[in-house]
């Protein structure tokens, strides 16, 4: 009884140890990150092989279940919420291709180059199953300051080729263990059956979602809604054996479609600093995850020498880079003899361009998690046939391939990139419209609402001089931006002087904690409005 207390004594102070370590990583990485061009990604990645030289620690490890069903679908539903759906429309040629011939593709390249190095056929496909996706997450984090369109492009693919290789690995695993049989037509009912039942099954649960949070009206319970339904698809998806992580995609691009219409600013102000948090150290705890599995890897190879295993590493990582930078220099020159039509030659990118979508190949959670996941032992109780190095080549590869990262403000400069303004002119276009919208009903809804003279001249000088300064287009001589600026810096410094006497007034007992709270979320709400502003212009 003692020695049961004790030991889940020593597992809360594990799990303290670990929670302490993971923020001081994320708070260190992220100020060497700004300090340095390098990704906080690779620096979280490097405190988790470091992790793994301590004893004590090195045996922090999720459960690959943990990854797929709990952080993956909230990442991926994060994810498509904040993508672009009109440029996947735009582009959805190219992330159907990548997501699915690409990822097949890819998985058969190193299904034979391992194999050719010694590995049976079974393991091999799970391998190539394994590495033929690239992550969300990867993607997302080391791309976000690319152009909108090539952004776009690689997060759609990232998010939706997981479906095609799951679906590759799961059937790889179960010929191998022997669970399943391989045939034509089973490959092909297996492929439909995850798509058609994912595309179902998210817009199903995306539909219900809408109609549940279109009539509630307090924000706590809408975000509480929000929270449960990327994991409601994913649950309805794998009920039926479809593709959870497509079900989820699917969900959140609907939901970033109607969210506009029912969500208010209470909701959003609430929702999205959590989910923007919560993803943040989800993800950072998945890179430190890679780092802790690939150091455990190579303590854990039994099944060949270390240095068979460090040249299999390299020889996969060359192949799984080889076939992307061959897919991104061939299937764009087939697409051009195919269709001929303008509107396809004005989407057409050019080789220089295309650089930065075949060094953005990076491997992340969805691989890690698949191969933990494979089974220590086969049907009839014989190990899984060089398990301890799939994991290990894997973790590798996932370093490896991360590590091109480093590399990517090279390839940005040598791409030479157009300056990509479209979404500061879009936001000018919005905020133009919008204003003038308002200005041209302000009249009509002062009568309907009953509102005085004075009060409608008020706010029409108000939307008169935003209007001015969107038109201005933040020009620094222009005299309405010059007095904006005054204006706004006027304001910020008057709000600090109203936060240390808010301050004067708790110090001296004057009023309580509560109040202080209270006043201070105001001016919080202030601030931020005239921060935003100055930083949008």
């Amino acid at each position: 009884m003692v020695e049961r207390a004790r030991r889940g004594e020593d597992w809360r102070v594990f799990g303290l140890e670990m929670v302490v370590l993971l923020g001081v990583a994320l708070v260190a990485c992220g100020a060497l990150a700004r300090r340095y061009p390098i990704a906080p990604a690779l620096l979280l990645v490097l405190v988790g092989v470091l992790v793994g030289f301590v004893p004590h620690l090195r045996h922090a490890q999720l459960p690959p279940e943990v990854v797929l069903l709990l952080f993956l679908p909230a990442l991926l539903y994060w994810e498509s919420l904040t993508t672009s759906l009109r440029e996947i429309r735009n582009n959805l040629r190219v992330v159907v291709l990548s997501s699915t011939v690409l990822v097949v593709a890819t998985a058969a390249a190193v299904a034979a180059t391992a194999h050719a190095m010694g590995m049976r056929w079974g393991p091999a496909w799970v391998l190539g199953a394994a590495l033929a996706p690239t992550d969300a997450t990867a993607v997302g984090v080391l791309a976000r300051d690319l152009p909108r369109r090539e952004v776009t492009v690689l997060r759609a693919e990232s998010l939706v080729n997981d479906g095609t290789a799951l679906v590759l690995y799961g059937l790889a695993v179960g010929v191998t263990v022997g669970e399943e049989n391989l045939t034509g037509w089973h490959v092909t009912w297996l492929l439909v059956l995850a798509y058609a039942g994912g595309v179902l099954a998210g817009g199903l649960v995306g539909l219900l979602s809408w109609q549940v949070r279109s009539r509630m009206d307090d924000p706590m319970l809408e975000g509480i809604a929000m929270l449960v339904t990327p994991f409601a698809a994913f649950l309805l998806a794998d009920v039926v054996h479809a593709s959870g992580v497509l079900a989820v995609v699917c969900c959140g691009l609907f939901i970033s479609q109607v969210t506009p219409r029912m969500t208010g600013a209470s909701t959003r102000q609430l929702v999205v600093p959590f989910w923007s948090l919560s993803t943040t150290v989800l993800s950072s705890a998945l890179f430190v995850l890679v780092g802790v599995s690939a150091q455990s890897a190579f303590r854990a190879l039994a099944s060949t020498s270390l240095r068979h295993a460090l040249v299999d590493t390299v020889v996969v990582t060359v192949v799984v880079v080889a076939v992307r930078w061959a897919w991104t220099y061939t299937t764009p020159y087939v697409i051009r003899l195919v269709d001929r039509r303008p509107a396809q030659r004005l989407r057409r990118v050019g080789a220089r361009q295309r650089t930065v979508s075949a060094t953005a190949g990076f491997r992340g959670a969805v691989s890690l998690a698949a191969v933990l996941a494979v089974p220590h032992t086969l049907r009839g109780g014989a190990p899984f046939p060089d398990r301890d190095l799939i994991v290990l080549i894997t973790c590798g590869v996932i370093v490896l391939t991360l590590l091109q990262a480093l590399l990517l403000p090279a390839v940005v400069r040598f791409a030479r990139l157009p300056a990509d303004d479209s979404v500061a002119q879009e936001l000018q276009v919005a905020e133009a419209f919008t204003l003038d919208a308002a200005m041209e009903t302000i009249d009509a809804t002062a009568a309907e609402l009953g509102i005085g003279e004075t009060v409608v001249a008020r706010v029409r000088h108000e939307l008169d001089k935003r209007r001015k300064l969107v038109s201005a287009a933040g020009a620094v001589s222009d005299p309405v931006v010059q007095h904006d600026d005054q204006y706004t810096s006027l304001s910020l410094a008057l709000l600090a002087r109203r936060r240390a006497a808010l301050l004067e007034l708790r110090d001296a007992q004057r009023i309580d904690d509560i109040v202080l709270r209270r006043v201070q979320a105001g001016l919080d709400i202030e601030e931020v409005r005239f921060s935003r502003a100055n930083l949008a212009e």
